[in-house]
Formats: C-alpha cells, structure tokens, sequence
C-alpha cells in the first residue's frame, strides 16, 4: 500500500482554512495533515483575533462576500451562546448577511469552520494533527529525497509538501527603540492610550481607521443624539488630543459599496489561454495596457456604455488623472460625507457602483499574472495605478465612516497630505519629526510625541525571509522582473537607481520586493527552477509578485491552485 502523503500547512489562521477545505474537498484521502499555529486558536488568524481587533473593530466583508466555508455566518450564528451575541449586539431574528460584522466574532466563526473541517476529515478517514503554540523556526529542504524539514524549538519533522500559511508580519524599525513610537496598531491593546497630545497616524488605510477608532474610545465617548447623528466628546484628561492622519495628497479611503459580485470576479475576463497567448506576441511580457483595456475598460462596453464612451480613448495615466481630479480638489472629509451618502444608497438599493467595483475585479484579476509585467510596466502600476486602487478598494464600513466624520466634527481628527518622499525621523527622548511636502510645496518639519504607522502591510524583502535554511541552500531567490527596454533600464541606473541589475546575458532586472514564486506559488530557487514541494501564500514575502492581495478571496483562490499542483505531482 502507498504511503500516506504527508502535508504540513506552518500557521493555521484564514489561509490555513482554505487551504484545509480546498484539502478535503479533492477526493483524495491517502493523506495526513499536520497543522502548525503559533497561538492557541485556529482560523482567526492576526486580523480577527486579538492581535488584530478589539470589539469595536468591524471587516470590511459581509457574510454574502465570505468565500464558502462549511456554514455561513448567519447559519453559524444561529448555534453561539446568547451571551456572545449580547457581547456584540446581534439580533439573530433580523441577521443581515449584507452587513459587516464584529472582526473579533468573525474570527470566532472561522475557528468554529475549522472545527467542522477537522470533523469531516474524520469522517473520511484524514488524520489532522495540530500542534497549536508551535511557531516553526526554520525550514530546510532535501533535494536528494524531495523531503521538507519543518523545525519547532523543540523538534524536527519531515514531510512532502510544505505550505507556508504565516500571514502578517510587521519588521521593528522604531517600536522598542525609541518612545512613543510603534510600527503599527496591532495588537490593538498597546495603542490603547491615554493622552493629551497630538498624535501622528502614518497613512489614511483600514488599519489607520484601527487606530483611531482605538484612540477614540480609550480618550473619549461617541454619542447617538435623538436625529440619529453621532458626536464624540473628549474625556477631561485627554482635552489636548488631536489625530492628524498623513495620506499621500491627503486622501481619505472610499466607503463600502453594494457589489453585484461580491466575489470579485467577473465572467468577461481575460483566461489564462488569452493572456498567455498575448505574452507569446510581446516577448513574453504582459502588458499592463491590455490588461488595463481588457479587464477594466471593455467590461464598460454593454454593463455602462455611458462611462465607456467617458473612459474608452484614456491611457491608464489619464484614468487615474479623471478619478482623482475631484478627489483631489474637495475637501477629504466633505467628499468622505458625499462618498458615504451615495454608498448608503447603493447598499439600500442593492446596487453597485459600478466602476468601482470593477476597479476591485481589476486589481484582483491582475493579481495573480502580475509577475509577467515588465519592470516598467510595475513601476507604472505601483506609481500610476495602485494609490488610486488602494483608495477605491479600501471599502471602509459605513460604521467607520460615521465616526470618522464625528471626530472630525468634534475638531479631533485633521489629515495633511504627504508626498512620496515624506520621512519620520524618531527621536531620541520620545516621539519623531514628521518631515513632508505640504499641498503649497513648502516643506513642514512638525514634531509628534506619538506616531503610530498605519500604512498597512508592507511588502516585506527577500532579506526578511524566516527560513534561514531555505536561504542557505538557494531554495528561494529574490523576485526581479525584466525590463523590455534597455534604454530604460540604463537610464534608471544613470539616475542611482539601485535595485537594477543586468545579467551576463545583457538582460536587465528590477529587483521587486519578497521572494520569486510560479502560478502554483510555488518557491524558485536562485537558478529559476521550481520546487515541487514547498508552497507559499504568506502574502508580505510575495508582494513583488503578487502586488495586491484580496484578504479572504485570495485565500480561496490561491488554495485551489496549490492543492491542484500537490495532488497533480503526487
């Protein structure tokens, strides 16, 4: 009889359970699974646990958008203890699937979805093991047996195929070097501050809207007047507290939205036969413009042909230039009202606003083929099109929203704008310099005692990398992307440009962020070749790659592409 295939997934949070569904879901049962988690909890991950959240912190999906598990949340809800419905005040008799939810209760359902695939694997004869408060130190690779070593402090375990599922990652820059400084909101309990003093909040995402939401209540009481409208009033103590969020060009994120998909996908996208046909007719690159044309502009055609007619003739740079136009010259926090207003709309309608919502399919679908741009046609996407994305995509919870605007209305909340060269400089007594280009191009050095770092996720590099053996042996090598024309690529290089390289052939590269992976995510090795067994869908070690992630969808998707490529070369 064959040998069981042994399967380790190292960390057991949301991608860890798609991964597991998209395990027991093949037919296949000659396997085991064993399941490493540093905490003692599975499914909840950094985001939906108390790494992540505090009870005020709400997702930014809704029921009808979470990926199916094996119940839905409404059908989950109807099993918890009335006590933890009390806690964040659900009405199970009048449950809307289309409203986000509590991310703390969120994550208590995907633990819960855990426990129902760990009993089907019982009922197909699966053995699971998990070894919770188990952090994986390293892993090493046995080219000779095709063997992946997966180490704990205390152990060594051999398996065939490795999926590395470790999800978020924040590096130390300033947070336990200098005071008053940390490098993000998370866990949430260590930026629960009482102060009386002007705090600086790097970047405008659904992370700095974490925070504040945290400094808000820890400082001070939101009010529901009798009209229904919000007001926040400060504590005494805090009298003095000011949030200035700094957002590139001072730009507030848009509001959640009705989405007709609310998978982000759309039956009108390119396929894989299409694109890999067009990368045969352009020297093997894709093109960010027919990309931008295929799956954005011609979906307009039938669905909106009045928007078409408005955008069909635009280069991405005149896109970006339209959309931004208006944002860029309203006041943020009256064009966040407007924002809010029309969303309110489209959820009670049931309608979706539509461009947006295909900017999201958009930025979803070119996810994944991504790693086929050009070097320049990356540097585009990051520089022209992503701060537009990112603002569009964010989908802030209308619950957010509200008090956002409650603190601004309060005189709390204020937002300067930054540009790309913007620099934090801590300081060695507490807090930093916050040194930037204001909207008059005069340049502003203002001291913060604190400074929290909300940008987000970063994209983490190749030297970040935890699996020191893996680097060792060259089982995983920096990402780079070609460039197509030298001439650009020289002159990137004349201008100090130091991440381009050349090789010995005369190709010249930009080296991009995280480490080199192929469709099937699996890791490549410093001569290009891929490794059969060891995967990865840890997202900040594969942004150069994959420059946008999608939470929950990019679970799914990218859990059926592993688990066809291990069952496909067992």
């Amino acid at each position: 009889m064959r040998a069981k295939r042994r399967i380790a997934i190292v960390g057991g949070g949301p991608s860890g359970l798609f991964l597991y569904k998209r395990l027991l879901e093949t037919g296949e049962t000659n396997f085991e699974v064993e399941i490493f988690e540093k905490k003692a909890i599975l499914g909840s991950g950094m985001p939906y646990s108390t790494e992540g959240a505090n009870d005020e912190h709400v997702t930014n999906i809704s029921d009808n958008e979470t990926p199916e598990l094996v119940t839905s949340i409404g059908e989950w809800l109807e099993t918890v203890p009335q006590e933890l419905l009390e806690r964040f005040n659900i009405d199970i008799v009048n449950f809307n699937e289309y409203k986000v939810l509590p991310r703390l209760l969120f994550g208590y359902y995907l633990t819960a979805q855990f426990d129902l695939l760990r009993d089907i694997a019982t009922k197909l004869g699966i053995e699971t093991h998990v070894r919770y408060e188990s952090p994986v130190i390293d892993i090493d690779y046995d080219q000779e047996n095709k063997a992946v070593w997966v180490s704990t402090s205390n152990e060594k375990i051999r398996f065939d195929d490795v999926v590395i599922c470790t999800g978020h990652s924040w590096p130390s820059r300033f947070e336990g070097k200098f005071e008053g400084c940390f490098d993000s909101p998370y866990p949430p309990t260590k930026v629960a501050l009482k102060l009386n003093h002007a705090v600086a909040i790097r970047g405008a995402s659904l992370t700095a809207v974490d925070a504040i939401r945290t400094l808000a209540r820890e400082n001070g009481t939101f009010y529901k007047e009798e009209n229904g409208s919000l007001t926040y009033t400060l504590n005494e103590e805090s009298s003095e507290l000011k949030i200035v969020m700094h957002s590139r060009g001072g730009l507030l994120p848009a509001v959640r939205f009705h989405l007709e998909d609310s998978h982000l996908s759309n039956d009108s996208l390119l396929t894989e036969d299409e694109i890999n046909l067009h990368k045969k007719g352009n020297g093997g690159f894709l093109s960010l413009d027919y990309l931008f044309q295929k799956d954005f502009k011609d979906i307009f055609r039938e669905k909106d042909p009045e928007f078409h007619a408005k955008i069909k003739d635009l280069t991405i740079e005149e896109f970006v230039d339209e959309m931004m136009e208006l944002r860029l010259t309203l006041d943020p926090f009256l064009l966040l009202k407007a924002e809010y207003t029309e969303a309110e709309k489209s959820i009670k309608r049931h309608q979706s606003i539509y461009w947006k919502e295909m900017l999201a399919v958009l930025s979803f679908a070119m996810n994944h083929p991504a790693k086929y741009f050009s070097a320049e046609d990356m540097q585009r996407l990051q520089k022209v099109l992503m701060p537009l994305i990112s603002i569009v995509i964010a989908f802030v919870p209308q619950t957010s929203c509200v008090e956002l605007m409650a603190l601004y209305h309060a005189g709390i909340l204020s937002i300067e704008g930054v540009g790309f060269d913007s620099e934090v400089i801590p300081q060695e007594k507490r807090g930093i310099i916050y040194k930037f280009m204001d909207e008059n191009k005069k340049l502003q050095s203002v001291y913060y005692k604190t400074f929290i770092d909300c940008v987000g996720q970063p994209h983490l590099s190749y030297e970040d990398f935890p699996f020191e053996s893996l680097k060792k042996q060259k089982a995983v090598s920096p990402a780079k992307l070609r460039y197509q024309s030298e001439a650009i690529a020289l002159e990137a290089i004349n201008a100090g440009n130091n991440f381009v390289e050349s090789d010995e052939v005369g190709n010249y590269y930009l080296n991009v962020s995280g480490i080199s992976i192929n469709d099937h995510f699996q890791i490549l090795d410093h001569y290009g070749a891929f490794n059969e067994n060891i995967y990865i869908m840890a997202v900040p070690y594969i942004g150069g790659f994959n420059p946008d992630y999608s939470g929950l969808d990019f679970c799914e998707a990218t859990s059926q592409r592993i688990v066809n490529a291990i069952f496909t070369q067992a």
